[in-house]
């Protein structure tokens, strides 16, 4: 069998995953943690603090401190939730839409131009193994983590 550390720490590198900074837009840096952040609220309806944390499997602490960055930035809303004020209700800003748009599009053409060296055939094939990773991924109870913290 490969070293399937290797080709993870190699594909991770290439995508940019460990880049401080995902891209800088009108003069915002937005870090890789906080494009994820963006997508997420995008892609939920009326999402709380909690909710989007939990799916990113951060800690609401670390969470809070990103999504407050994003606030002060104008990118990201927060609204108390009518039946419980105890709740964050997240949402974009129109400066967030924009922002994340964007990001999709750059993202969008990244992988478009990577297809682009493959046969439909592989494509799919890559597309596939990719969803059985993840989905095999969400089934172990087992997290990297080598520092036991």
């Amino acid at each position: 069998m490969e070293n399937i550390r290797e080709i993870v720490q190699t594909m991770t590198r290439r995508i940019g995953l460990l880049n401080k900074n995902c891209c800088s837009i009108d003069g915002i840096d937005i870090s890789v943690a906080q494009s994820h952040i963006l997508y997420e609220i995008s892609r939920h309806r009326q999402p709380s603090i909690q909710q989007i944390a939990e799916l990113l499997g951060l800690d609401v602490t670390t969470f809070s401190r990103q999504v407050q960055t994003l606030v002060e930035a104008e990118l990201v809303r927060k609204t108390p939730y009518p039946d419980d004020r105890r709740i964050q209700i997240l949402s974009l800003t129109e400066q967030g839409e924009s922002i994340n748009r964007y990001i999709d599009e750059v993202m969008g053409s990244y992988y478009q131009d990577i297809f682009s060296h493959m046969t439909t055939f592989e494509q799919e094939t890559v597309i596939r193994s990719i969803i059985l990773l993840n989905e095999a991924m969400a089934k172990t109870k087992q997290c990297c983590n080598p520092m036991g913290s």
